[in-house]
């Protein structure tokens, strides 16, 4: 029997992951969105491919959050995008509802689901998930480091004009403007990368994958990005349904790793049959372990401003 993957928001992001998953035969798709007509069209549209991508999945748009019943997976993509001059923290009051909602659907239909937020801001808003729903910690993951670092292996690949698969790259910390890529773990074919790359190329490199969306924001004008965001929380689903025990970098629930505690923080983490079976601590420099404290407090600073938008 497949496995069910319940798609939360059927706009650019939810309409490719809803590709991705039956592209990858990661199991059956339902499509949820509050706008009539749009989930059910994109369904329509993706299943009539099926015969040209070889492909049986079944994948279904409805209106009706009950349809998400028994989903082995919730990956939520419902809000609103980011428009040009907007930080990810400006959506927080915006999307704060939504994401409430959301997660009572969750929790009435599909108990047992393992949910990848990635509504932003995603640090508040995968918090919001957890309590919303009362999972345990390891069934709710935020999307965020799994694109971070791959945006950053993008960027570093075209400075020296080698295939992306040769680089190796981790960003940690909060998925926003203090995003920590830790140097001190990017390497090149095995090769560190501050051997390769001088000190300022590697400042700017940096700095541009801190702002590497609101860069695309800036450029499409009437949205953010979407197919990058896509291929990432199907990652993180795929470790998820097919036990992958995967290495990813991903907003996770801390409990003092890190020296951190009760924060949603971007740090590595094995996704397997068990959700979020374990966190994985690396060794950082003092100058990373700075850099992750001060990104992890704008995270409590910004779940603090939640908590006032909820009146909590």
């Amino acid at each position: 029997m497949r496995k069910k993957i319940a798609l939360i928001g059927a706009g650019n992001i939810g309409g490719t992951l809803a590709h991705l998953c039956a592209l990858k035969g990661l199991g059956d798709v339902v499509l949820y969105d509050v706008i009539e007509g749009m989930p059910q069209g994109k369904a329509l549209d993706l299943v009539e491919s099926g015969p040209i991508e070889a492909f049986d999945a079944k994948i279904v748009g409805t209106n009706k959050i009950e349809d998400i019943g028994g989903a082995d997976v919730c990956i939520v993509t419902s809000g609103v995008a980011r428009k040009p001059g907007m930080s990810r923290d400006d959506l927080l009051g915006i999307n704060a509802k939504i994401i409430s909602d959301v997660a009572t659907g969750i929790r009435t239909h599909a108990a047992s689901a393992f949910v990848i937020v990635l509504t932003n801001p995603l640090d508040a808003m995968v918090t919001l998930m957890k309590r919303a729903t009362g999972f345990p910690k390891q069934r709710v993951v935020g999307m965020a480091g799994v694109l971070d670092s791959a945006r950053h292996r993008t960027f570093l690949a075209m400075e020296l004009g080698v295939s992306v698969n040769s680089v190796q790259a981790l960003v940690l910390g909060g998925h926003g403007d203090d995003m920590v890529p830790v140097r001190s773990m990017c390497t090149v074919g095995g090769v560190p990368i501050e051997r390769l790359v001088s000190g300022e190329r590697l400042d700017a490199i940096e700095a541009r994958t801190r702002q590497a969306g609101g860069e695309i924001v800036a450029l499409l004008k009437t949205g953010s990005a979407f197919y990058s965001p896509a291929s990432a929380a199907v990652q993180m689903a795929e470790a998820y349904l097919r036990d992958r025990k995967a290495i990813l970098p991903c907003a996770a629930y801390l409990e003092g790793e890190y020296g951190l505690r009760d924060l949603y923080v971007g740090v590595p983490v094995q996704i397997g049959a068990g959700g979020v079976e374990k966190v994985v601590e690396v060794p950082l420099t003092d100058k990373e372990k700075g850099e992750l404290a001060v990104s992890a407090s704008h995270v409590g600073e910004l779940v603090k401003a939640l908590d006032k938008v909820l009146g909590k």
